[in-house]
């Protein structure tokens, strides 16, 4: 077996008005005592977890990390020293083989040293918040970077030997058009990412625009959102662009060139063990869920003080765990294989997909079922009515 580590990262430069993430805008000083903490977090991870009942399987003694994923707000931001130290922590911890490191990173954010201090580390793959070509939409969405800085960056990833980039574009940011949209796609052809992801845009409270949508106001250019159909009609396009240009679709929201598919992001999607590290980290064993707090302050507070920074704790039953086989199998272009959840579960799925398949939502092969593809721009909309 093989072990994924996550590395939360909470701070950015700016929030963006769609963001529903946990992140905050802090001075740099702050940075160095949090990267710190979570090297401690990582060394006594495990008699810190045990004295809140997370019990880690022994088989993690054993299994390799061989993925470590950089997320945030903007890892980008610390200090390549910080990252370096954190991943010596990983490898003095862990039986380790390092496959896939990634890094998110702002365009802006990029500068040679940089890149090349990352590749030293030991990071091969960076993960780009482009979210659109567009500097009109990229402002009004409160991003920093603009067109060009994503045009000035990718050269230099590749010059420190970096070659593994992944992309991500929103479909259905304030001020995109069908044009506007088609450019985006254009543009990241150009510049032929290994990876991208397509996300459409999160109506919720949790954000400004999104909480600002949910009132009607006009607030962060709320009322120069994309209609719904709009969406789904960017994400079918951008489904279609990526294919031509080689790409396989291979999660609901990714798309990879041959052998380029996200490893770490594999283990969230087939339910392999993870651990996560930091303010707001997720982690999984296999029979627990955890979670650690979200405000970095009190996180580096927690681990100064000896304490545990864990604040959710769940134990995942048998029927959780098969409604998350269900939901994330699906998410997973190559469907769900019925027949090894039956023997697995000792449960009866066929007819529980029987109304799906009549209405043309999902397509049947042999035991295997998939999303439809025509109906993955509403993939949620499955999901509700196969967990009622």
């Amino acid at each position: 077996m093989s072990l994924g580590i996550y590395i939360q990262v909470p701070f950015c430069q700016t929030k963006c008005t769609y963001c529903n993430f946990h992140t905050g805008v802090v001075a740099s000083t702050r940075f160095a005592p949090y990267a710190a903490a979570v090297q401690t977090e990582i060394r006594e991870h495990r008699l810190r977890l045990g004295n809140v009942s997370v019990n880690l399987p022994d088989s993690f003694k054993r299994e390799v990390v061989d993925t470590v994923y950089f997320g945030g707000g903007t890892p980008s931001l610390l200090d390549p020293l910080h990252l370096g130290a954190i991943l010596n922590a990983i490898c003095e911890t862990f039986v380790h083989e390092f496959r896939e490191i990634t890094l998110e990173a702002d365009p802006e954010t990029i500068e040679p040293a940089k890149a090349e201090s990352w590749a030293a580390a030991g990071i091969n793959r960076i993960s780009f918040g482009v979210q659109s070509f567009s500097d009109v939409e990229l402002k009004a969405a409160g991003r920093m970077h603009r067109r060009a800085d994503v045009f000035r960056a990718v050269p230099i990833l590749h010059a420190a030997g970096i070659r593994n980039i992944s992309f991500d574009l929103i479909a259905g940011l304030p001020h995109q058009t069908p044009e506007s949209w088609s450019s985006s796609l254009r543009e990241l052809i150009q510049l032929a990412p290994q990876h991208v992801s397509i996300y459409l845009l999160e109506v919720d409270e949790g954000s400004h625009l999104g909480s600002e949508l949910l009132r009607g106001g006009t607030r962060y250019s709320a009322s120069a959102v994309p209609s719904d159909d709009a969406m789904a009609e960017s994400y079918d396009l951008a489904r279609a662009t990526l294919y031509a240009a080689g790409y396989e679709h291979y999660e609901i929201s990714n798309f990879a060139k041959p052998g380029f598919a996200s490893e770490h992001n594999r283990k969230y999607w087939r339910r392999l063990p993870y651990l996560g590290f930091g303010a707001g980290a997720h982690s999984f064993s296999g029979q627990q869920r955890w979670a650690n707090a979200h405000d970095a302050a009190a996180y580096v507070q927690s681990i100064a003080r000896g304490k545990t920074p864990v604040e959710q704790l769940e134990s995942v039953s048998p029927a959780q765990a098969l409604e998350e086989e269900l939901f994330l199998g699906l998410r997973q272009l190559a469907g769900i294989d019925l027949e090894r959840l039956q023997q697995h579960y000792g449960v009866a799925l066929g007819e529980r997909f029987m109304p799906l398949e009549s209405s043309g939502l999902v397509e049947r092969e042999g035991s295997v079922v998939r999303l439809a593809a025509n109906h993955l721009s509403i993939s949620n909309e499955v999901f509700v009515e196969l967990m009622r």
